[in-house]
């Protein structure tokens, strides 16, 4: 990332917006779940739709419909 840019999450992004993974941070069993689902460094997310509330959210990516929940967005660092 270049310097003096903030980093963005996936729950800052909007229906109809896109960005590709950056990083997962955190540990333990959030980091770990979203690993599993394919949410991966380099994997191209687009934002389906966004519960009233913010949680939780629909994406797509690799060709499949996943729903986040916001604590799981927010682990996920976009480029």
């Amino acid at each position: 990332m270049k310097k003096g840019l903030k980093a963005m999450t996936l729950r800052e992004l909007k229906p109809g917006q896109s960005g590709v993974v950056d990083s997962v941070k955190g540990a333990g069993n959030i980091r770990r779940r979203v690993l599993e689902m394919g949410v991966t460094p380099g994997v191209k997310i687009d934002v389906i739709k966004v519960a009233p509330l913010g949680d939780p959210v629909e994406v797509m990516l690799r060709g499949y419909n996943l729903s986040l929940r916001k604590e799981e967005a927010e682990a996920i660092n976009l480029k």
